[in-house]
């Protein structure tokens, strides 16, 4: 069994129901140049949308 990767599960957040979410990038500085429509889109969680069974299976957290 490979071991889990600490830094994956540290960013991804693994629902009741099984879906993962992932905070959208680009939000940590050079927000001054960025429209605030484009700073707004930036904001929240956002589903996985490319985690197939296998990557659920290898980075959930086993419980």
């Amino acid at each position: 069994m490979a071991k889990t990767n600490k830094s994956v599960t540290k960013r991804l957040t693994i629902t009741r129901t099984g879906k993962i979410l992932r905070r959208k990038g680009g939000k940590n500085h050079f927000q001054a140049k960025k429209s605030r429509s484009a700073q707004l889109n930036k904001k929240g969680v956002t589903a996985f949308v490319n985690a197939g069974k296998e990557f659920t299976s290898r980075y959930a957290p086993h419980i």
